[in-house]
């Protein structure tokens, strides 16, 4: 649907554009619960949703910080970073069921097993896949918690989100009042959580603070219970909020002066650091070509966007002032790019290789968009 990261997202687009504030929020309905709505824009969450950091710097995917899962009051006995693997714990509205770790999978089957050990086992709907299923159970949704364990995903800040037996079964096709083990093991060490993770849940991706909410709710009464920044309560179907603020937290460079990055109509026309380099490479034109080409990368900007704009020397020590400019033919940097160029600097995630010997990020500053911007030549050797 275009809603994950980057230039063809229909999200970054909006936003860009000043049409939404950075934030959507999805809700899933459940087994018996029609429906399902999709938020465009900023909502007001609920002062009961949870709330776990999103590191958009670690993958492509929207990404969660889960620390332990336990079941029926007990924590399952894994290594720590059990749920830490690669990519992390990625939440994917894409796919249909969640995926576990091999050893976490192991642990989770178990303790269900334990806890439901009076039901009978059956085989599943495909014969070509060994499903761990369960008869007995009954057909009434709303008594599954009765029966099988309540399950709690802990949070690395210690927020817990409850989840019912619908949030980890799903319905045999083939057998009335009998469910299957909806997560399954996974050949790598990501942990993946599907849309069966989040039945009768509202999930809030709060891009501009890093964050991602979850509410267990009912998806049609969903509209009773959330308010809408700037826009009248829709229609219980898909409808995007007509917040248009263009929320960028407020930072601090280094030196602990403003960042100059703020919301609303103000748009970024360069953003500069200064960089300190102590090297006994004597080839000073060599390290900065190749600095630039690495800083570029870093923060995933076009080579042609980098600039050196300054370079002062004491002995081997050196002082070199960098500046990020527009993409031609663009005057300003987009809020959405321009935020994670600071969040990057301000975090100190630029990484450069050995040979460039000691050097630490310094002053940071973005400057508004101007008429005219001056000097954006390289400095010539």
């Amino acid at each position: 649907m275009g809603l994950g990261r980057g230039r063809l997202s229909i999200m970054d687009q909006l936003v860009d554009n000043g049409v939404i504030g950075d934030s959507f929020s999805l809700c899933y309905g459940g087994m018996d619960v029609d429906g399902g709505a999709m938020v465009l824009g900023k909502i007001t969450p609920p002062p009961d949703m949870v709330f776990s950091h999103s590191d958009p710097f670690r993958s492509p995917y929207y990404n969660i910080e889960m620390k332990e899962i336990h079941v029926a009051g007990k924590r399952l006995e894994l290594p720590d970073g059990a749920f830490d693997g690669r990519h992390g714990t990625v939440l994917d509205s894409g796919t249909t069921y969640a995926y576990f770790r091999r050893d976490a999978f192991a642990a989770f089957r178990d303790a269900i097993l334990s806890a439901v050990h009076f039901l009978k086992r059956i085989p599943g709907p495909d014969p070509n896949y060994n499903d761990i299923c369960f008869t007995g159970a009954g057909r009434d949704v709303s008594q599954l918690p009765k029966i099988f364990p309540q399950v709690e995903m802990v949070f690395n800040n210690g927020k817990k989100l409850l989840l019912s037996p619908e949030n980890y079964l799903f319905r045999h096709s083939k057998a009335s009042g009998a469910y299957c083990l909806g997560i399954f093991p996974n050949s790598e060490s990501t942990t993946l959580l599907g849309g069966i993770v989040v039945r009768n849940t509202l999930v809030t991706y709060d891009r501009s603070n890093d964050r991602i909410g979850f509410l267990n709710t009912n998806c049609s009464e969903l509209w009773r219970r959330v308010q809408f920044s700037g826009a009248p309560a829709p229609t219980p179907l898909v409808s995007p909020s007509k917040d248009t603020k263009m929320e960028i937290p407020s930072v601090l460079s280094p030196s602990g002066s403003p960042s100059n990055v703020l919301p609303g109509s103000f748009h970024v026309g360069f953003i500069t650091f200064d960089m300190s380099i102590s090297t006994t490479d004597s080839n000073l034109k060599s390290i900065l070509k190749e600095l630039t080409e690495l800083i570029s990368e870093e923060l995933e900007v076009d080579n042609s966007q980098v600039r050196l704009l300054n370079v002062t020397s004491q002995e081997k020590d050196y002082r070199v002032r960098w500046g990020i400019f527009p993409a031609e033919p663009a005057n300003y940097i987009s809020n959405t790019i321009a935020r994670s160029i600071i969040l990057r600097l301000r975090d100190h995630r630029i990484q450069l290789p050995e040979r460039f010997g000691n050097y630490k990020l310094m002053e940071w500053n973005a400057e508004p968009q101007r008429k005219l911007y001056g000097h954006r030549g390289n400095i010539a050797f």
